[in-house]
């Protein structure tokens, strides 16, 4: 379960889906360690109540709050999302907003942790849990003027479904069902293909190229390395049935994340002036202490003990990070213009014909209303296209390898980005302790004079004494 917060704070706070992270807003916690901080607000739930944890505890709660598209800007659906979620827990609980703009209507996030504030009672979902949310949710957007849903249609995950994370996606459930047909040892394709017909797989034959759709999927998917990967291209599979070659199941990769090595260091005089006692002193001063050790390891290890060196290289970690991430969101934008782009090319082509007998009618309404739906596709491609300023247009054969190249080129930059970000959060986690460690959070290093040569020359001395 604690895998499972880390996984869905990972999705909610995507950089492709929040504009590289400005769309993310936070009450009472650091976004980018919320799920290392509600885990911790568990601890100290058990310290001060003597409750433990069971299996089915639940460590956050969820809400999607959508807008309609073209109605709000990004920046005032986060505001709202905030507004919701601070009016629902009565500012009792750490939140995150997370607004998403990869979809034609903006929508928040709302993740709040089921632990309050003070540590002392939980969240309890309730009966009529999702009307209250809801009626919450339009009352701040008639306040603000922003339309809602007249006659909400009743839905909705409970948490635990949505604590599930997805169901296996089309390609994904027909490999399952492959790799359980070539476990029974199938003498041959044919008969490796009939099986998998016996458990509701629909197979396509079109020349020499075989595709597949699982029982209550739509669509067809090639059987190939393109589509499936290359252990269950034809090739690869004859070889496996043949006895040449050992078939690789498909196995996705585990979502368990290794745990940072470095946490940030808790403000021991903030949460003792907030009511804390000499116990929680006692436990933050030792955590604190363990946190200074790991910080200094990690320094000597990785010789940064000169605190320009550090900034230099956090620094350097998020240009590296926002720098995929902008690269990743350019070919994304890319790819959807090509794929309305596209569309457009193949609606005028197979609606010239209809256009053209609609202009030498003399543009009859008659002739409009027997074929408005051509006409109007026909139009619409014809405006995208002077929009867009094209003389020319490409073939959709050049589009679709471009489409292709951007794709692979997508693909090549999620395992730096993936990289880039862990080690950009970690070195900022590093340098926060430090500025706090040497007061550089409440005075920037600029502002100490005199003191800021030490700390620079004998870095590594002043952090071990």
């Amino acid at each position: 379960m604690d895998t499972a917060i880390n996984d869905i704070l990972d999705y909610v706070e995507n950089p492709q889906k929040t504009d590289n992270g400005r769309l993310i807003t936070s009450f009472q916690c650091d976004s980018r360690i919320a799920d290392a901080e509600f885990l911790f607000s568990k601890k100290l739930y058990t310290a001060k109540t003597g409750r433990r944890r069971r299996e089915d505890d639940v460590i956050a709660y969820q809400i999607r709050q959508s807008f309609v598209p073209g109605e709000i800007t990004p920046e005032e659906a986060n505001r709202l999302g905030y507004e919701l979620a601070r009016r629902f827990t009565k500012g009792n609980h750490a939140f995150i907003v997370c607004t998403h703009i990869d979809k034609a209507h903006i929508h928040n996030h709302i993740i709040w942790n089921s632990t309050s504030l003070d540590h002392t009672r939980k969240f309890r979902n309730f009966w009529g849990s999702t009307r209250a949310v809801r009626r919450l949710s339009d009352t701040i957007c008639i306040e603000n003027g922003y339309s809602i849903v007249e006659n909400p249609k009743r839905r909705g995950k409970s948490y635990d479904q949505w604590l599930g994370g997805k169901p296996p996606c089309h390609r994904d459930q027909l490999k399952a069902i492959i790799d359980e047909a070539l476990a029974k040892k199938p003498p041959d394709l044919d008969a490796l293909l009939e099986q998998l017909q016996k458990v509701g797989v629909v197979v396509r034959h079109r020349g020499k190229s075989v595709s597949l759709q699982a029982s209550g999927r739509s669509g067809y998917i090639r059987l190939d390395a393109r589509s499936m990967g290359q252990e269950y291209d034809l090739s690869e599979l004859a070889a496996v049935l043949a006895g040449e070659k050992a078939h690789i199941p498909s196995a996705k990769k585990s979502t368990a994340q290794i745990p940072p090595k470095v946490n940030l260091l808790v403000d021991v005089q903030e949460k003792l002036q907030a009511g804390k006692g000499a116990g929680y002193m006692r436990w933050a001063s030792s955590f604190n202490l363990k946190q200074m050790a790991q910080t200094l390891n990690y320094l000597t290890e990785h010789k940064l003990l000169d605190y320009a060196d550090l900034s230099k290289k956090a620094a350097g970690a998020s240009a590296e990070y926002h720098d995929l991430s902008g690269k990743i969101k350019a070919a994304e934008k890319r790819m959807a213009e090509i794929a309305v782009l596209k569309t457009h090319i193949i609606n005028y082509a197979k609606t010239r014909e209809i256009y053209t007998a609609y202009r030498k009618a003399g543009y009859s309404k008659t002739f409009r209303a027997e074929h408005e739906k051509e006409i109007l596709l026909h139009q619409a491609a014809k405006k995208a296209f002077d929009d867009l300023g094209m003389k020319k247009l490409p073939t959709v054969k050049e589009l679709q390898a471009e489409y292709v190249s951007l794709l692979t080129e997508k693909k090549s930059f999620y395992a730096g980005y993936r990289a880039a970000r862990d080690r950009m959060k970690e070195l900022l986690t590093v340098k926060a302790n430090v500025d706090r460690l040497m007061g550089y959070d409440r005075a920037g290093p600029e502002k100490s004079t005199g003191i800021q040569e030490e700390h620079e020359t004998s870095f590594g001395g002043n952090l071990r004494a």
